[in-house]
């Protein structure tokens, strides 16, 4: 018992004298996300247009989905101070206290210059009010085989981006920005 008593002594002493210390603290991911903000890019070309434009809201995250008639090739996605419209450079006005310029290689149109993807309402792409980090979604144009888009974010957080085969033989370009860091 004395033995256990002059360790234990030993013990406290010790750490009061900081020569046994605790581990390093750390706080562990949010939601296990280790994304990052900087651009991601691909400058691959495709013949696929854009046909459609969606959004939804996950656990961690928000994500934007980005639909074309073919396999998707190439995008650029970073964070910018304003974003602009294909063509015109002129600014996208969006709500937020962060951009994203999305772009993905793809026309909005056809090989005849027809629409393949028109929104209704080019400042709300889709209805992103209840959304914990997006704000506004916004269409910045499509010119010269490239097609734009703005979102609006709550703040400068960390995404991803990946793309998905399907459905048939269309894909997807997944744009997914975390809730929190």
């Amino acid at each position: 018992m004395r033995k256990f008593h002059a360790w234990l002594a030993a013990l406290l002493v010790a750490a009061g004298l900081g020569l046994v210390a605790p581990g390093a603290a750390f706080a562990a991911p949010y939601c296990g996300i280790v994304w990052g903000s900087l651009a991601k890019s691909n400058p691959a070309l495709t013949q696929a247009q854009v046909v459609n434009v969606r959004t939804g809201q996950q656990l961690c995250f928000d994500r934007l989905v980005i639909d074309l008639n073919g396999a998707v090739a190439g995008y650029s996605i970073r964070y910018v101070p304003q974003v602009l419209q294909d063509g015109s450079g002129l600014p996208v006005d969006l709500r937020g206290n962060a951009f994203l310029q999305v772009t993905v290689n793809a026309p909005a149109y056809n090989s005849s210059g027809s629409a393949t993807y028109n929104p209704a309402d080019k400042n709300g792409l889709t209805n992103v009010s209840d959304y914990k980090t997006f704000r506004q979604v916004a269409y910045a144009g499509s010119f010269e085989g490239y097609t734009s888009l703005g979102l609006g974010l709550r703040s400068r957080l960390p995404f991803r981006v990946f793309t998905l085969a399907g459905p048939g033989t269309g894909s997807r370009l997944v744009v997914d920005v975390a809730h929190m860091w």
